[in-house]
């Protein structure tokens, strides 16, 4: 800690990002990555895009890219979005729509950036807890300060029903909520349709996951343009060109793509119902899950101990120090190959 320092920093937890070891024949399960590659349509736009051009700056809003998202979910250019990944989308929503009086709210076991930004913008949070059963409960979120929440929820990848969504947002029409879809694509029903009948709901999407782009960095918001034009006074606040000419071209690229788009989100899910019966069979506890990751425990066999045993033989999960879910490892679906020799690693160690 040096002493030049601020006081922020010093106060601050920052948030732990999933590994990327450098082992050889590495089995890499745990960041949540497609196994697959992204559109070669999209490969192929990045491309032509990396040219003499790029002395220019990128176009600083998008324009292209957000007509394109437009389209793809029927609403209007004005209503969307876009950021460098949807973390740092997610970071200027905390900026411009969670930051009141109100305590901000969100589940006690989650993606683990939320209260990391709530420390770097000193933001008033309130964790609400998961149920026994790991499950958000809307109930539990009645009238109150500002709410958000991944759905499906991350680590655990259970989904939250969109009836349920509703629900929330009709018990809070006075307060913004964000709905983080990161891993919708995998098995739930978006709540974008929902934006037109509340103008309080913010959904932010990724193109990291299901569309395999994670090391080109887009992330993209939907909401009403009420809600946009005060994450564009805060992105132009901090960086006027999130995206540069490659991501905005690749993106677009990707969006336009979607049998392939289709064809490797269906291929994500069979393989997770097989390593969820899979896992089952050897005795594992598996949350039902709509994303590209299981979460599983196995009663006789601690959590940590399993993590390090299968590092050991170059495969590689995340494991969570927390209360609650210690003994759970999230498991990304990877290749049928990959699970495969994930289970068979377990069983022998179990």
């Amino acid at each position: 800690m040096s002493r030049f320092w601020s006081d922020t920093a010093r106060r601050l937890t920052p948030y732990v990002p999933g590994e990327q070891p450098k082992l050889d024949k590495l089995v890499k399960l745990n960041t949540n990555e497609s196994p697959y590659g992204p559109s070669p349509r999209a490969v192929e736009a990045i491309q032509h895009a990396a040219s003499e051009d790029l002395r220019r700056y990128p176009d600083p809003n998008s324009d292209a890219l957000k007509a394109a998202l437009a389209r793809y979910h029927s609403v209007s250019p004005a209503q969307v979005f876009v950021g460098n990944g949807s973390d740092e989308v997610l970071a200027h929503a905390f900026i411009a729509l969670l930051k009141h009086a109100a305590p901000l709210r969100f589940p006690d076991i989650t993606y683990s950036f939320y209260p990391v930004y709530c420390g770097l913008f000193d933001i008033a949070h309130t964790p609400i807890p998961l149920t026994d059963s790991l499950e958000i409960d809307p109930a539990d979120y009645a009238a109150g300060g500002p709410i958000i929440f991944p759905n499906p929820n991350a680590p655990t990848g259970r989904l939250l029903a969109i009836d349920a969504v509703e629900a929330i947002l009709a018990a809070n029409p006075d307060v913004p909520v964000v709905v983080d879809e990161a891993y919708i694509d995998y098995g739930g029903e978006s709540a974008i349709p929902l934006v037109d009948r509340h103008p309080n709901l913010l959904v932010t999407r990724t193109f990291s996951k299901s569309r395999a782009l994670a090391g080109l960095r887009v992330g993209y918001a939907i909401g009403s343009a009420e809600l946009i034009e005060g994450l564009e006074r805060v992105k132009n606040s901090f960086n006027s060109y999130p995206l540069g000419r490659p991501a905005q071209a690749g993106a677009i690229a990707s969006v336009e793509d979607e049998p392939h788009f289709r064809d490797s989100c269906a291929r994500v899910i069979a393989t997770r119902e097989w390593l969820d019966q899979a896992l089952t069979a050897l005795g594992f506890e598996v949350l039902p899950s709509a994303a590209n990751f299981v979460f599983a425990r196995h009663p006789a066999h601690a959590g940590a101990t399993l993590a390090a045993a299968l590092r050991e033989q170059a495969i590689i999960v995340r494991h969570f120090k927390l209360p609650r879910i210690d003994d759970y490892l999230r498991i990304t679906v990877g290749t049928d190959e990959e699970c495969a020799a994930l289970v068979d690693a377990l069983k022998a160690l179990v």
